[in-house]
């Protein structure tokens, strides 16, 4: 089974978040999944779990949007990788714990394509750097990727955020994922250069690989 890959480019979060949801309310069990790529304007976003405080420096430029995934806080800008997946989890064969696992195993491989070792921490969904050679201290357990699903009928939807090259000052304004002094950081500050475009067909490959081949090992 294979996805069809759309690559939006940037496009508002809410009619985005809007056409995910009729998406997954009027797919049956013979439509194909689909993946989206893409990035968005500034957007705080606000999950299920979540608490407005987080948002302890509101921007006026900046809104914040309450949307139905699962998690706290997070900022979505120009320079991340936004990947939403809308897949049948029924028709894969993969429960939702097992889908928030790999998404995270293809992060951890995409970033060591790059030269960056990265981390899952129990208990905090997401990807955090590793301590390692060649990376600044003060960057060790920072957040360099974010995570968060809703699945509907078997149907999962939202994705994960992987930070290139972002405004890591809005970050700043909120306690990410709940947590108060939480660094984020972007693979441009860990000293990546590659653009966008390689970094998400590479994680794409990782994301197929995980998610649509039999071979999960």
């Amino acid at each position: 089974m294979s996805a069809l890959v759309k690559h939006l480019g940037l496009v508002d979060c809410v009619s985005t978040y809007e056409a995910m949801r009729l998406f997954t309310q009027e797919r049956d069990s013979t439509t194909p999944d689909e993946i989206w790529v893409l990035e968005h304007p500034p957007v705080f976003t606000l999950g299920l779990a979540g608490d407005a405080s987080n948002l302890h420096s509101p921007s006026n430029q900046i809104p914040l949007v309450q949307v139905d995934r699962g998690g706290e806080i997070t900022y979505h800008g120009p320079g991340q990788i936004v990947i939403y997946l809308l897949l049948d989890l029924k028709r894969l064969g993969i429960f939702v714990k097992e889908l928030v696992s790999r998404i995270e195993q293809a992060l951890i491989d995409t970033l060591l394509d790059f030269g960056i070792k990265a981390e899952r921490h129990p208990g905090a969904p997401g990807i955090y750097v590793s301590e390692q050679p060649g990376v600044s201290a003060e960057w060790f357990g920072a957040k360099v990727a974010a995570l968060g699903l809703k699945v509907s009928k078997s149907c999962s939807y939202h994705g994960l955020a992987l930070n290139v090259a972002t405004d890591l000052e809005a970050f700043g304004r909120i306690h990410p994922c709940g947590y108060e002094g939480l660094k984020t950081v972007d693979m441009q500050t860990l000293g990546i250069k590659d653009n966008g475009d390689t970094i998400s067909q590479r994680l794409l490959e990782h994301l197929h690989k995980q998610l649509m081949s039999h071979d999960h090992q």
